[in-house]
């Protein structure tokens, strides 16, 4: 049986903290992934840090955030870790997987896919459950009951569904330029057609426009920036 204890793969200091790389092997996806900790500067051993989840975006892995948007000087002055995952499960070889840079490899849009085909694309029980229990097993210097989560375009839409669906979980919630209504637009209706299948209820269990119609009286500050005109780049592909 693979071991899923973490292993560290780098370490680079920034801003008197340190961004970590960690390999280990998931159950949930029944592959290796990566993920990122920053590490913010401790005054102390006993010292714990807060913990704010980033999700990326479509092409993303685990390094786009943390080598390109400079969260960690931030992060250092305010005392937050940043944990960033990868975008989906990767090695497993599966057909189709990479034949198109929105469906499959590095676009496992939160959702737990219940097409046979893609049984192992469960990136939002990963980020929900497994991530966390591996922090609080791992790293006694994260304090992952308080904890936020926020995301880029799909990550966004990731982030949002995510806390409206674990609202007990989450401090806070906010996404740049997010996916909201995924079931109508294209991106959306060819990922959760081919995860989820033809069943449109499954479809809006992933849809934040659908959530928050279910759960008008919630009780949360949500922010959003949807930055117009403007092209962000990831791994060379446009989203918007």
């Amino acid at each position: 049986m693979a071991d899923t204890k973490p292993t560290e793969t780098s370490s680079i200091k920034m801003f008197e903290g340190f961004n970590k790389r960690y390999k280990h092997y998931s159950p949930t996806l029944n592959c290796s992934m990566n993920f990122h900790i920053y590490f913010p500067p401790s005054s102390s051993p006993s010292q714990k840090f807060p913990v704010l989840y980033w999700l990326s975006g479509l092409t993303c892995t685990d390094e786009n955030f943390i080598i390109k948007s400079g969260a960690q000087r931030v992060a250092s002055t305010e005392g937050v870790a940043l944990v960033v995952p990868d975008t989906s499960p990767r090695g497993l070889n599966v057909e189709g997987e990479s034949d198109s840079y929105d469906f499959g490899v590095g676009a496992g849009f939160y959702l737990n896919a219940t097409v046979e085909k893609w049984k192992n694309w469960r990136m939002y029980d990963y980020v929900v459950k497994e991530l966390p229990q591996l922090l609080n097993d791992n790293f006694p210097q994260l304090d992952t009951s308080r904890a936020s989560i926020t995301g880029h375009s799909m990550g966004g839409h990731g982030a949002l569904t995510i806390y409206l669906k674990n609202i007990d979980k989450y401090k806070s919630v906010s996404a740049f330029s997010p996916i909201v209504n995924p079931i109508n637009c294209p991106w959306g209706q060819k990922a959760f057609t081919n995860y989820l299948g033809d069943d449109k209820s499954a479809w809006e269990e992933y849809d934040a426009t659908c959530l928050i119609s279910k759960y008008n009286d919630v009780a949360a500050t949500i922010l959003i920036d949807q930055v117009k005109q403007t092209l962000f780049i990831e791994s060379g592909v446009p989203s918007t």
